[in-house]
């Protein structure tokens, strides 16, 4: 998963399906260089994640 996924994106997903995302987003980072596009992605969208889970009414990190 190295698509930038965007809050607007992540905002009609269940609890569920955020979470599963957020694993499968970190795993990505994982495999991805120092300094590259890939990894950008990644970050930005892990960090999107963790917005959409914590805004969202009745969640929480």
């Amino acid at each position: 998963m190295n698509k930038l996924m965007t809050i607007a994106e992540l905002q009609s997903r269940t609890e569920a399906e955020l979470r599963g995302l957020f694993r499968q987003a970190t795993l990505a980072l994982a495999l991805t260089a120092h300094n590259t596009p890939e990894r950008r992605n990644s970050l930005a969208t892990l960090e999107n994640i963790s917005r959409t889970i914590a805004l969202a009414p009745g969640r929480g990190l």
